[in-house]
């Protein structure tokens, strides 16, 4: 390999090393929990709710409950879930939270569990992280910073592609 192929190549591991740390920089912990990631989508100008996502796992030996947080463009948090019930979906604030079992990852995603972000003060603006707050019935609060995603985002990183089908014939009754 002649030496300007093995500097490049070297250039391109590094670049993928420091992706690699960076992509891990969104990462929180408190006691035994650990928050992946967490993000949003941006929001329509007058939008007064938003979704928040995220991984959380318990590496403790106790169950821990999310029972609720804050955002700092947000008047209140609360814990939600969404499922589909007799062709429509639904969603509803979780009492007193969601539970975390010792050794598990629940993933908080579009359509499935989150955080609802309610009376928003400001639009979300893809690039503009949120800083917030988690809180745990054991292990306390911890502050988090959720990325902005763009609008239509079904994953983390997926650039708002649409997903086909996605709710298609579904009301929805909150």
């Amino acid at each position: 390999m002649k030496p300007i192929h093995m500097l490049l190549l070297a250039g391109c591991v590094l670049a993928f090393c420091v992706g690699a740390v960076a992509a891990r920089a969104a990462d929180y912990s408190i006691g035994a929990i650990r928050v992946g990631e967490p993000w949003t989508r941006v929001t329509p100008d007058g939008a007064k709710v938003a979704g928040g996502f995220m991984t959380i796992t318990n590496t403790g030996a106790v169950p821990d409950t999310l029972i609720g947080g804050t955002a700092v463009v947000a008047g209140r948090i609360e814990v939600h879930e969404m499922s589909v019930q007799d062709g429509v979906m639904r969603m509803r604030e979780l009492k007193p939270g969601l539970v975390i079992k010792p050794g598990e990852t629940v993933a908080l995603k579009p359509g499935s569990f989150h955080v609802m972000m309610f009376d928003l003060k400001a639009p979300l603006a893809a690039g503009q992280p949120v800083a917030g707050t988690l809180v745990f019935e054991q292990a306390g609060t911890i502050e988090i910073k959720y990325d902005v995603e763009p609008l239509g985002t079904s994953a983390k990183g997926d650039g708002g592609k649409p997903v086909p089908n996605a709710g298609a014939g579904h009301g929805m009754k909150h």
